[in-house]
């Protein structure tokens, strides 16, 4: 009898084994998609800050002086800069997943101030022909476009190696292994309202100078 349970417990051990280097390969595989997907959005991101200050230069120049969501854009652009370039604190280079949500959460940021920095132009009517502020948001949109491609397709990446990590016998793996599940790029929940614009209430003219909706 007590070969017998020997003999039982040592294949159950070599099936485990077995599963679990099986496993590991996979998971390998599926990570490394996740980190491929999120090097792309994170280039994306970064080419859009570098976009958004020739925007407000073009918006400045107009004469627009909301100084108060110029303020809040570049303090939501160097938080999310300083996000992106944080230095990688998980195994092999990479970001944890920490890391990545402080990514999301600053983009999300970010992408409000962007909002309400195109939605200038209901307020200051000359944008509406500035030549330069019209093609760096038509820019803008691209950029944005690019964005969400990325976005989608590291969701993707992350959701199908999420849900190897969670299935038997690959959880066994992930867990002698430390496979750490990769989080989603999910939007702020206010994103979902359209931002809206008080020129009253944001207006801080520089200078004591008056404004075009003062005049």
């Amino acid at each position: 009898m007590n070969r017998r349970r020997i003999t039982l417990l040592a294949l159950a051990l070599f099936a485990t084994a077995t599963a679990s280097g099986c496993g590991y390969n996979t998971l390998q595989t599926k990570q490394q998609n996740v980190k491929a997907r999120w090097a792309v959005v994170e280039s994306q991101l970064q080419r859009r800050a570098d976009l958004i200050p020739n925007i407000v230069a073009a918006a400045q120049s107009a004469g627009v002086q909301e100084q108060e969501v110029f303020g809040q854009i570049a303090q939501a652009r160097s938080q999310l800069l300083n996000a992106t370039s944080a230095q990688p604190q998980g195994e092999n280079g990479d970001k944890t997943p920490e890391q990545k949500q402080a990514v999301i959460n600053a983009n999300n940021s970010f992408g409000g101030t962007i909002g309400r920095l195109l939605s200038l132009q209901e307020a200051y009517p000359v944008l509406r022909s500035n030549e330069n502020f019209l093609k760096l948001q038509d820019e803008l949109t691209g950029t944005e476009n690019r964005i969400n491609t990325a976005r989608n397709d590291y969701t993707g990446a992350a959701q199908d190696y999420n849900t190897a990590r969670g299935n038997f016998p690959m959880v066994i793996a992930a867990k002698l292994y430390g496979f750490k599940e990769e989080p989603y790029f999910k939007a702020d929940e206010a994103s979902r309202q359209a931002p809206r614009f008080d020129p009253n209430a944001m207006r801080r003219p520089a200078g004591g100078a008056q404004t075009n909706a003062n005049k």
